[in-house]
């Protein structure tokens, strides 16, 4: 029996394998890096191991440091999470070699799934459909279009759309890069580390869930539908995947328990597929772990699969038939970015995270009609730039599709969450899509309808969360002042001229101008407004007849208004702005903090209007940094290696 866990692991996933070790009385021990040692999962585990630096290859990528800990800290058992190093069978190999026991499947059946090209050959033999791998030294313009993936790993790191034989050389440099970065790949292996195959358009991603024990019996515990994806990444995953017709599902069954059995597979682990319109599915890979999206499952399933990972560790079987799969979970991931930045990671303190009607955070299976949220983060927590960029998932079951596609996105859309930009409102249009809605996805979704999700919203009424927010301040101001306190609301002993407060909202920049006299509040612009009350994180407005309440919160310059409106980040717009804080014509600035991968142009060479210039990496994704204008590279003031924070002057163009 399993008495001590250690989890590799960080975040949201950490925390879930410790809260189901307390469930079962198993003690844990947590590791993490400098940027995390005040992290929810240090905090939460019985006890903790220091992982010294902050970059994922000096600390949870490092196996002989977590073995140590595992040792130093009497553990007994390995749990690998996922991401990092949790389908590196050398690890898994090292972990069972130093005596403990490895909470996942066997490190040969780990090795043979490790490299997608070389498990495409063994499902092949086995009768599972794949797709033929295409060379690349050797494709065509016949080959095209072409994705490029990592043959390690998973999580969309390394993947590239080609369409264009031109680009392909460079693609590949960027994928294996990307894939060496995050799955800590040797430098002589490179050259093998990616694979390109044809790209199947409008294809959808189903994957099944696996289960088996060391007794013979293999389950396929549902399935799934993960098409909604940005940069090849998960956004919203659904479980049973809708629109699969009956003869198919049962295909993708047989065809997931068959690569399952031809690997002798244990644990907990996933057959992904790509299913074609026409009712065709190839084999994409096998995630020899849990999965992000592994709570859809537990939702319509009743299961534990963290708690079944653990006794199948210890030896037991399972029963012969898996259980039912009943109603319908939809899943979301909330993400410090800005996706209508070309999906920029976001750093820096989260405030507040608060989802309204949680039912069970972590729990297999939330109440009737329920929502789950799983996060790695709490109120106050700083999101660092050295990890992946998911907050939290939100998972809403019920007893058909429709009622959970509604309860997640009304869940979301009432959500406050303050601090970095999260994709959240991207979140509730594409649940609120048409399309989706009729479950008419594919992996394309957010290009096709980019306008309708991905494109911020010119949103009509940010005029009155502005009002709101002058409001409130003059609120705050007015509590806070020794005389004013104690004069009555509007009091004026001639008339005055009106009130202004400017606030920018992303780069519109609003000025508000009202006065408030005895009749009350007259706002420039919003003659049909009413104020009804003013505090200073509360204003009740009037518009039109409708009354809406509008929840102030500030945090430095940064002010959020919360309302049935929506959600409105704005900065107030200081009356004496800093007339040094000006940058030149032509100027390249860090759009984020970040590590920069490496450099395209040197000082002197001539670039166009968005030509690369250099590449950032920031919570393990490439994001390239363009010229603004066509000119000479004046100046390059960066290099490989050299962290940058926001801001940082990185070149100039005239």
């Amino acid at each position: 029996m399993i008495s001590s866990v250690l989890v590799a692991n960080r975040g949201e996933i950490a925390r879930r394998v410790l809260r189901t070790c307390r469930d079962a009385g198993i003690a844990t021990v947590a590791v993490h890096s400098d940027p995390d040692a005040d992290a929810p999962h240090v905090q939460e585990a019985d006890a903790a191991v220091r992982l010294p630096g902050a970059a994922p290859a000096d600390t949870y990528l490092r196996a002989d440091l977590l073995v140590a800990a595992a040792l130093a800290a009497g553990a007994d058992a390995v749990h690998p999470g996922y991401g990092f190093l949790s389908e590196n069978a050398g690890f898994a190999r090292a972990v069972l070699d130093a005596g403990l026991v490895w909470i996942g499947p066997p490190p040969d059946a780990m090795a043979a799934m490790g490299s997608k090209t070389e498990a495409k050959r063994l499902m092949a033999a086995a009768g599972v459909p794949v797709l033929t791998a295409v060379d690349p030294a050797a494709a065509t313009e016949a080959d095209l279009p072409l994705l490029i993936k990592a043959a390690a790993g998973g999580g969309g790191r390394g993947m590239r759309i080609v369409r264009r034989l031109t680009d392909l050389d460079g693609e590949l440099t960027a994928a294996r890069a990307e894939a060496a970065s995050a799955f800590g790949t040797p430098p002589d292996q490179l050259e093998g580390s990616v694979f390109c195959e044809p790209l199947v358009e409008a294809g959808r991603h189903v994957e099944v869930q696996l289960l088996a024990d060391a007794h013979g019996t293999v389950w396929a515990v549902g399935d799934r539908d993960c098409s909604v994806q940005r940069r090849h990444q998960k956004v919203i995953e659904e479980a049973p995947a809708p629109g699969v017709p009956d003869a198919v599902r049962s295909r993708l069954h047989d065809a997931a328990r068959t690569a399952a059995r031809a690997i002798g597979y244990t644990g907990a682990g996933t057959a992904e597929f790509l299913l074609a319109a026409d009712g065709r599915f190839f084999f994409l890979e096998m995630n020899t772990r849990l999965q992000v999206e592994h709570p859809v499952t537990e939702c319509t399933t009743g299961l534990d699969l963290v708690a079944w990972q653990l006794r199948i560790a210890e030896g037991a079987a399972l029963p012969a038939e898996p259980p039912a799969t009943r109603g319908h979970a939809v899943e979301a991931r909330l993400y410090a970015e800005d996706p209508a930045e070309e999906w920029q990671p976001q750093s820096g303190t989260l405030h507040l995270l608060d989802l309204p009607g949680v039912d069970t955070r972590f729990a297999a299976h939330p109440a009737e009609a329920g929502l789950r949220l799983d996060s790695g983060v709490e109120d106050g927590s700083t999101v660092t730039v050295h990890y992946d960029a998911m907050l939290a998932k939100a998972i809403a079951w019920a007893p058909t599709r429709a009622e959970a596609v509604r309860r997640l996105a009304g869940a979301l859309a009432r959500a406050r969450i303050h601090g970095p930009a999260t994709n959240r409102d991207l979140l509730v249009r594409v649940l609120r899509h048409p399309a989706f809605l009729a479950g008419e996805v594919h992996t394309g979704f957010l290009e096709q309808h980019h306008a309708e999700v991905v494109a911020p919203d010119a949103k009509d009424d940010q005029d009155l969360a502005v009002l709101a927010a002058a409001l409130a301040d003059a609120a705050a101001n007015r509590a806070a002042a020794p005389v004013l306190a104690g004069l009555p609301t509007a009091w004026r002993n001639v008339p005055s001229a009106p009130q202004t407060k400017r606030y920018r909202c992303g780069e519109t920049e609003h000025e508000v101008r009202y006065r408030r006299t005895r009749d009350g509040l007259h706002a420039e612009d919003h003659p049909g407004v009413r104020l009804l009350s003013a505090e200073p994180a509360r204003v009740v407005l009037e518009s039109d007849g409708v009354r809406r309440t509008f929840r102030i919160a500030r945090h430095g310059d940064s002010v959020q208004v919360d309302s049935p409106l929506g959600a409105v980040t704005l900065t107030a717009v200081s009356r004496f702005p800093d007339p040094t804080a000006q940058t030149a014509p032509g100027s390249l600035l860090a759009p984020m903090p970040g590590t920069v991968v490496r450099t395209a142009v040197a000082e002197g060479d001539t670039v166009t209007a968005g030509q690369t210039v250099l590449w950032l990496e920031a919570m393990k994704m490439e994001h390239r940094v363009t010229a603004p204008t066509a000119g000479t590279v004046a100046q390059l003031r960066v290099h490989p290696g050299q962290q940058v924070e926001p801001g940082t002057l990185l070149a100039v163009v005239t």
